[in-house]
């Protein structure tokens, strides 16, 4: 594993301010009203960019990364609610695989997550990202760290009985709103990818008590887990 040209993706300002803050070089280019940081890390040319919330927001990302900056592998940070029910605010999901629980043309004959035509609805990370991830994850917090599905939709769960059939239907580690795009994406590419999950809530309808404080805790905890990955990747 050794790429020369890196994206990395994170939803919202706290999901990427570490690596702008630590990067060497910050040049701006705006690409369909996304800011793309470019910069070097280790000596890897590095570009990072929040997307936006949002599957839209994420696809046309990752696309503009791969066409107009030649990333070699991405990496999407960011925070997410827990969804299997041994997970607990902090701990970190490395995906193994991602689905759009909110695909749903069942009315036609397709099973709920498949997009129709395309025959697809689980798109797997790359193993070697994910073994570099999980690798990282359990040298900085040991025990917290897990791989799993990653589910993906446009609306943002929170409430006790859509989670238990996220996790019924989907066997699904966490829920958030971009991972499943990016996923997509890299996988029309042929780009290897992976996506990091801190756990920032129970995606219960609990979100609001302190949420912006476990917010910043989780945020930082997916950012450190990506830094150390860069030593390696």
């Amino acid at each position: 594993m050794d790429y020369k040209t890196l994206g990395i993706i994170g939803a919202m300002d706290e999901e990427v301010e570490r690596f702008l803050l630590r990067m060497d070089g910050n040049v701006e280019t705006v690409k369909a009203g996304i800011r793309f940081r470019e910069g070097e890390w280790n000596g890897k040319r590095v570009i990072v960019c929040k997307c936006g919330v949002g599957k839209v927001n994420a696809a046309v990302c990752t696309q503009l990364l791969i066409d107009g900056f030649g990333v070699e592998a991405i990496v999407f940070t960011g925070v997410a609610g827990a969804v299997h029910p041994e997970l607990n605010i902090g701990d970190i999901v490395v995906s193994t695989d991602l689905l759009q629980h909110d695909m749903d043309v069942t009315p036609l004959g397709f099973e709920k997550g498949v997009i129709p035509y395309a025959g697809e609805s689980v798109f797997p990370a790359d193993p070697t990202l994910v073994e570099a991830a999980v690798a990282a994850g359990e040298s900085l917090y040991p025990g917290l760290t897990r791989t799993g599905r990653i589910l993906s939709g446009d609306q943002f769960v929170a409430n006790r009985d859509v989670v238990a059939g996220l996790y019924r239907e989907h066997q699904g580690a966490c829920v958030e709103m971009e991972g499943a795009a990016v996923a997509q994406v890299c996988r029309m590419n042929g780009t290897p990818f992976v996506v990091l999950r801190s756990m920032s809530d129970k995606a219960d309808g609990s979100a609001h008590v302190n949420f912006p404080e476990f917010t910043k805790l989780a945020a930082e905890r997916s950012a450190a887990i990506v830094e150390r990955m860069l030593g390696v990747m």
